[in-house]
């Protein structure tokens, strides 16, 4: 079989993981088993990620979408949807970025979920986000991206709240969750009416249907940025933006890893892989893109600012996560899609090695998370240190690490269209990030 062919097995490995656990688990109660069988259905993922890639370059690039129909789904009249998978370049890169840096949470989850009452629960968990995570960045339609897109909804609702007895300074962290999960459903009906404006215009749900009649349309047609706006509300709750940024700090209240797996790596990049999977769309409404742009902008600068005054280590990372994001909006709103999602990449990565290494000191703290009590750690967290400090490092955007060049490709895009404003404000929170980041 052909990578492309073992998508849906891609998405059967973590979802044998979370039904394993969800119904074993509390029978075996042994975290090693828990572990290894959570940890070893994300790795299968990646692998076969890595496969379908391999597929992919050795195809030209203008046949580098590759459609793996599984089952008809839904039949109303006129209205089909399928249960099928798109492989493309796009696709494939969120599914490294998913699968990799999942597998590599799910390892660290084992030390640091060691002892914990609902072990093998948490792994359940985090195996069902993964499933859900793949649906919605796997998907061929707008109404499987959906389903996965409230799936990583739920998921998020039941691990921000895993310790649901829990208190922190606003309330109880199943408080926090209901916050995330009421916020989010607002964004959500902005997708909704998002779909069915495409269904009406376009008699599909489709990308690949919807796109190729969209692509007749001329530019400023006034559906097509209702259309896009209407997407966009709902890239604004998934992602954080403003007006809808205010669940992601609270959200700190669940695990680490839950942190940097869905709140700094995946989920939260929701929104942008929508944007920019519905490209041709946003091109055919400039005054939608500098919506886009202008709400990225502001909200990466917002969040810098509060950034700078905040005393827990696990909130500055939270509106870092804010203002990151609104600069990958940035970029897709001046058009520079590619720019956005290199930012996707670069910042799942050391976004997510931020949060673990925090992990790691709190953990070493004795659950402390103030950064006014972390200083002289260097000689007793050596390793972490060091590894902090690369992320630190790669976040203020130095070179030749990996934030410097996603971080400049977007302010290098802004400025060459023309946008000295968006540009200046861009450069601005890029300075605020290596402020706040080093304070």
């Amino acid at each position: 079989m052909s990578g492309a062919e073992l998508t849906g097995l891609a998405v059967l490995l973590p979802l044998a993981g979370f039904l394993l656990n969800g119904l074993l688990g509390a029978r075996l109660r042994s975290e090693a088993v828990s572990g290894i069988v959570g940890c070893a259905a994300v790795g299968g993922s990646f692998l076969i990620a890595l496969m379908c890639l391999v597929q992919l370059l050795g195809l030209p690039p203008a046949q580098r979408v590759i459609d793996v129909p599984y089952a008809p789904w839904i039949a109303a009249g006129s209205f089909h949807a399928d249960m099928a998978f798109q492989v493309d370049q796009l696709s494939i890169l969120m599914m490294l970025v998913v699968t990799g840096v999942g597998f590599l949470i799910h390892v660290y989850s084992i030390g640091y979920m060691h002892g914990d009452p609902g072990f093998w629960r948490f792994f359940a968990y985090l195996n069902l986000f993964i499933v859900a995570m793949l649906i919605l960045i796997l998907a061929d339609n707008f109404l499987l991206m959906f389903l996965g897109w409230e799936g990583v909804g739920l998921c998020s609702y039941l691990l921000i709240g895993f310790w649901y007895d829990r208190k922190f300074e606003k309330g109880t962290t199943a408080e926090a969750a209901k916050k995330a999960f009421v916020v989010n459903r607002i964004g959500d009906f902005g997708f909704l009416i998002g779909m069915f404006l495409i269904f009406v215009t376009f008699g599909s749900l489709r990308f690949q249907t919807v796109f190729a009649q969209a692509a007749a349309l001329p530019v400023g047609t006034p559906v097509a940025f209702w259309i896009a706006l209407a997407l966009f509300l709902g890239a604004t709750g998934k992602s954080a933006q403003i007006p809808l940024f205010v669940w992601l700090p609270d959200a700190m209240a669940g695990p680490t890893p839950v942190s940097a797996l869905i709140h700094a790596a995946t989920m939260v990049t929701a929104g942008v892989y929508m944007v920019a999977r519905c490209a041709v769309l946003y091109a055919l409404a400039p005054g939608a893109m500098a919506v886009v742009a202008v709400i990225g902008v502001l909200t990466a600068l917002m969040a810098a600012t509060i950034g700078l005054v905040q005393n827990d280590i696990k909130k500055v990372l939270a509106y870092s996560t804010i203002s990151q994001l609104g600069y990958m909006f940035l970029a897709l709103g001046v058009g520079a899609f590619s720019a956005g999602l290199f930012h996707v990449m670069t910042h799942a990565f050391f976004k997510a090695l931020l949060f673990l290494g925090s992990g790691a000191v709190i953990h070493a703290m004795h659950d402390e998370q103030d950064i006014r009590k972390m200083g002289g750690l260097r000689a007793s967290l050596p390793v972490t240190f060091w590894t902090f400090l690369a992320g630190t490092i790669a976040i203020a955007g130095i070179p030749p690490f990996a934030g410097f060049f996603s971080k400049d490709e977007i302010l290098w895009n802004a400025f060459a269209r023309g946008n000295w404003v968006l540009w200046a404000a861009g450069a601005a929170g890029a300075g605020l990030t290596a402020l706040y980041i080093y304070g």
